[in-house]
């Protein structure tokens, strides 16, 4: 087990892209819903394990702005899932003291889980240990517009000069505001793309990839995860 005394350099802030439950479900010919319910349970045993290694941020992409297209049928399961989850989580992560927020456009989703949203992030609020992200709707290239059309707002009734904006403008206006950019990006199920995940922040990220599929993404993968971390050579576009 990797932990904060194990003399590794720990990543600050990780996000990981949890994929494959559909592929896992197909594996063992049992519907993509019953794949997401096996993810959402690793998605809390292996958060409670990252948040024992030292790790400070940890940003989740549960479900993206594009996973709209997917058959309605899997979305509806999606959010039956999310809204047992949220009221799960009212008492969820409580004694790992991790703070929970979810980011990205809540406005899609039907009052009781915007309600259940917000009484878990008040829930969790004053929680001291790790901040766990939960990307929800969320897609990077809409996060990047929106912080876009805030600044241009500003131009226009504020005064703001073009000329003086700064990438901190964009940083603040994002929905990671305040946080550190992450070191490692971990991809489940073997693909290599970001696939709209924290574009602007990831711009100097370690990436991983694992063929594992999000269900059978252990404490063993996360572990590897972060000795290849450790063997990287990060240089900011250095030498």
């Amino acid at each position: 087990m990797i932990d904060k005394d194990s003399g590794l350099h720990i990543p600050e802030h990780v996000g990981i892209i949890m994929d494959g439950n559909g592929r896992w479900a197909k594996k063992r010919a049992l519907p993509r819903s019953v794949g997401h319910k096996f993810g959402a349970q690793n998605f809390r045993k292996i958060t409670r394990y990252i948040s024992k290694t030292g790790v400070k941020v940890l940003t989740l992409y549960a479900f993206s702005t594009e996973n709209w297209k997917r058959p309605l049928e899997e979305v509806s399961a999606l959010m039956s899932l999310f809204k047992q989850y949220l009221v799960d989580s009212l008492t969820d992560f409580r004694e790992d003291d991790i703070k929970v927020v979810f980011i990205g456009d809540k406005s899609a989703f039907d009052p009781k889980l915007r309600e259940l949203i917000q009484e878990s992030e008040e829930v969790a609020k004053d929680r001291k240990g790790m901040l766990l992200n939960i990307a929800m709707n969320y897609g990077s290239r809409d996060e990047i517009l929106r912080a876009v059309k805030m600044i241009a707002n500003d131009v226009k009734e504020h005064g703001l000069d073009p000329e003086s904006i700064t990438q901190n403008d964009i940083e603040s206006r994002l929905y990671t505001a305040g946080l550190p950019d992450p070191d490692l990006i971990i991809r489940t199920g073997g693909e290599f793309r970001l696939s709209n995940f924290l574009l602007y922040q990831s711009a100097y990220s370690e990436f991983y990839s694992t063929e594992t599929l999000w269900p059978d993404f252990h404490e063993e993968e996360f572990d590897k995860a972060i000795m290849e971390y450790n063997q990287r050579n990060r240089r900011f576009g250095g030498v």
